[in-house]
């Protein structure tokens, strides 16, 4: 029953919660025959559209658009973003999500970075926050590089600030494979299908020493070199795989049917694991396998196959494509509920695969940017994998961002504190303030401080910070500031748009609906994906790991310690 009535309000989401932003393409063709393979850029998915889901269109909104202009017309600064970050965001003292592991943070990053950008900021454009005498951030006021407009959005339309979305919109696995062709090839062997690959290491990217070159490479830190590497590994051994299969095939055959099962993998990945980590309830354990093998099961799905061609019964893989009230995109109040930042750690132990012993303990400032290759070749990809498989993340809450990303230095050498430029982009960007957000998605409006948190002192402080105007709370803070359902990482707010954009991406992608079969994927590809866990790709390509994560029903779950880890295993 639980499930059916979160389809029931995600069916209610997909007719009320999406809007295209797009101006409309005339003509747009219809394409009989499209290519059995994901392109370079996104583009030819869609039968009846070329464009959609394409890197280079816009990004949609689930928000009515004359709420998002409206919203995006209110006082960009009040009140002052600094004060809310440094009063309401910075990290006391570390509060952990007990249920999760730092993999897990890891990978809601590198799937991100998969889905969405807004491109590179400006860098002659500015928004000056002041800031109180007393701040002692080095320069006054701080600026804030603005987001690179839309060069294709005319003054006169009647529309709210639209942004380009960079990467494709598609689950395509960009994050290491690129948006365009040009940097596809540059991560090529050339030879069996296969992404480069060095003495068991991406190579090194040529510009930025220190980083690895792979599809999408901007805030990259360790966290995201561990699963750049791991799926790049994974796609070889999926063309391994297919070469034994169909040994005719060339490097190009072998490489877009190898890319369409490691998408899917991740893809599946996230759906039946990630998400039920972070969404630990019984009923959205039950949802998202229903997302993917429908109610019937993984048992009927492999033995049986699909009962009828909808959803419900069998999953959406396989089901008929539908994008429902708009057509396909990422949208802006999406980027939003994934402004997951309290997952990440200040502070990190690295401890061996093997006993757990500890070899170091570190803070963040060696784990990104041009550290980061330095930092895997000390510790080793294994040892790095395993202390993030045993130590927890932050909780997504008030109090609990990451200090070290409220005085980050990017490797351009620009400081910035994320939590105020988080607070700043949602406001420029036109997204509604949290009890519009609410309303827009059908909850009710809060009438005082009172009924967004139980905690005392956060009412008190959301009062002052927000002038006792419980209308001008920001999204993001507001959705840190709930108490979430019992077992969920995040608010039951950010649920509703999850809700609606989690199916969505699958939904509205032929190549997880009515292209997901044999003579697309090979038998030996769907096989490949159905069998596949998260820990099936962590020990078949670091078998060390597989003492660790022996008996862990999730990866992304705590795994077991070694001997020497605490005095012993757990």
């Amino acid at each position: 029953m639980g499930v059916l009535n979160l389809v029931a309000l995600r069916d209610e989401l997909r007719s009320a919660n999406l809007y295209e932003v797009e101006r409309p393409r005339c003509p747009r063709p219809a394409a009989a025959d499209l290519p059995m393979f994901r392109t370079y850029d996104g583009s030819g998915n869609d039968r009846t559209d070329l464009e959609m889901g394409r890197s280079g269109t816009r990004l949609g909104r689930n928000s009515p658009l004359t709420l998002a202009a409206a919203s995006a017309h209110r006082e960009l600064l009040v009140p002052n973003p600094r004060e809310v970050s440094r009063r309401l965001l910075t990290r006391d003292a570390f509060q952990p999500a007990t249920t999760l592991n730092v993999l897990a943070a890891a990978w809601i990053q590198f799937q991100v970075h998969d889905w969405f950008s807004h491109g590179d900021s400006l860098l002659d454009s500015h928004i000056e926050i002041p800031l109180d005498a007393a701040d002692p951030w080095p320069e006054h006021p701080m600026r804030v590089r603005r987001t690179r407009p839309d060069p294709t959005q005319n003054a006169g339309d009647d529309l709210p600030p639209t942004h380009i979305n960079w990467a494709s919109h598609w689950w395509d696995g960009s994050q290491i494979y690129g948006s365009n062709e040009e940097r596809n090839r540059m991560l090529r062997e050339g030879a069996g299908g296969r992404l480069l690959v060095i003495d068991g290491r991406l190579p090194e990217h040529p510009q930025f020493s220190g980083l690895d070159l792979s599809g999408f490479d901007d805030n990259y830190w360790v966290g995201l070199a561990l699963l750049h590497t791991l799926f790049v590994k994974e796609h070889n051994a999926i063309c391994e795989r297919l070469a034994q299969a169909y040994p005719s095939w060339d490097d190009e055959q072998l490489f877009r049917t190898a890319r369409l099962v490691n998408c899917a993998l991740m893809a599946k990945i996230h759906t039946v694991e990630w998400t039920p980590g972070i969404l630990d309830h019984p009923v959205l354990h039950r949802a998202m396998n229903t997302n993917w093998y429908g109610l019937l099961g993984k048992w009927a799905r492999r033995h049986v196959g699909r009962v009828g061609s909808g959803e419900i019964l069998s999953g959406i893989p396989g089901s008929k494509t539908d994008h429902h009230s708009a057509p396909y995109s990422i949208t802006e109040e999406f980027v939003t509920c994934y402004r997951l930042h309290p997952l990440i750690p200040d502070d990190y132990e690295i401890r061996t695969a093997g006993s757990g012993a500890l070899i170091d303990t570190i803070d963040f400032e060696p784990l990104h940017g041009r550290s980061t290759r330095d930092t895997v070749d000390r510790y080793g990809m294994a040892n790095l994998l395993y202390s993030f498989g045993v130590a927890n993340p932050g909780a997504v809450t008030l109090h609990n961002h990451p200090r070290a990303l409220q005085n980050h230095v990017r490797i351009d050498g620009h400081r910035l504190d994320l939590g105020t430029i988080d607070i700043t982009r949602d406001r420029e960007r036109g997204i509604p303030r949290y009890n519009d957000f609410r309303e827009m998605l059908h909850r009710p409006r809060l009438e005082s401080f009172e009924d967004l948190s139980a905690n005392p002192r956060w009412v008190a402080e959301l009062r002052e910070v927000y002038a006792g105007d419980i209308d001008a709370v920001d999204p993001m803070v507001g959705m840190y500031a709930e108490t979430p359902p019992p077992g969920f990482g995040f608010s039951d707010t950010a649920f509703r748009i999850f809700i609606l954009m989690a199916s969505r991406r699958l939904k509205s992608d032929r190549f997880f609906t009515q292209d997901y079969r044999a003579d697309v994927y090979t038998p030996e590809g769907l096989d490949w994906i159905d069998q596949t866990t998260m820990a099936d790709v962590l020990v078949r390509h670091h078998p060390e790991l597989a003492s660790p994560l022996a008996g862990v029903r999730n990866a992304f779950a705590p795994w077991q310690r070694g001997r020497s880890d605490n005095g012993g295993a757990r």
